[in-house]
C-alpha cells in the first residue's frame, strides 16, 4: 500500500466531514431558524458534498480493498461520510491502523556508464 492512497483518503475524509457539518448547520438554519439565504447555502453545500462524497467513496473503497478488509468493516468506513463528525473519528482510526503498513518504494540505484 502506498502513502498516497492513505493521503488521498484522509483529505477526502476531512473534506467530506467539513462539508457535512456545514450542510447540517445550513439545514438547521433553513428549517429551524428560518434564516434568509440559508436555502441557497444548503443547496450549494449539498451539491458539493454529494459529488465529493462520491470521490470519498471511490478512495475509501480502494483503500479498504487494498487493506483486504471484510465487507462489514468496509461499509463502516464508506458510511462515515454520511454521519456528521463520524468521518473524523473513522479517518483517525483507519490512519492509525494502516500507517504502519505503508511500504515506501526503494530509491533507485544510479546507473553508471
Amino acid at each position: 500500500m502506498k502513502r498516497s492512497m492513505l493521503t488521498r483518503y484522509r483529505v477526502m475524509a476531512y473534506v467530506t466531514g467539513v462539508l457535512l457539518i456545514a450542510l447540517t448547520l445550513g439545514v438547521i438554519a433553513k428549517y429551524v431558524l428560518d434564516i434568509n439565504g440559508a436555502g441557497t447555502f444548503t443547496t450549494a453545500v449539498g451539491f458539493a458534498h454529494g459529488w465529493l462524497y462520491v470521490v470519498y467513496l471511490i478512495f475509501a473503497f480502494d483503500l479498504c480493498n487494498k487493506a483486504k478488509w471484510p465487507i462489514g468493516r468496509m461499509a463502516w468506513v464508506l458510511l462515515a461520510g454520511t454521519v456528521p463528525t463520524a468521518a473524523f473519528f473513522v479517518e483517525r482510526r483507519v490512519t492509525r491502523e494502516l500507517a504502519p503498513k505503508i511500504v515506501e518504494p526503494e530509491p533507485a540505484e544510479p546507473v553508471s556508464a
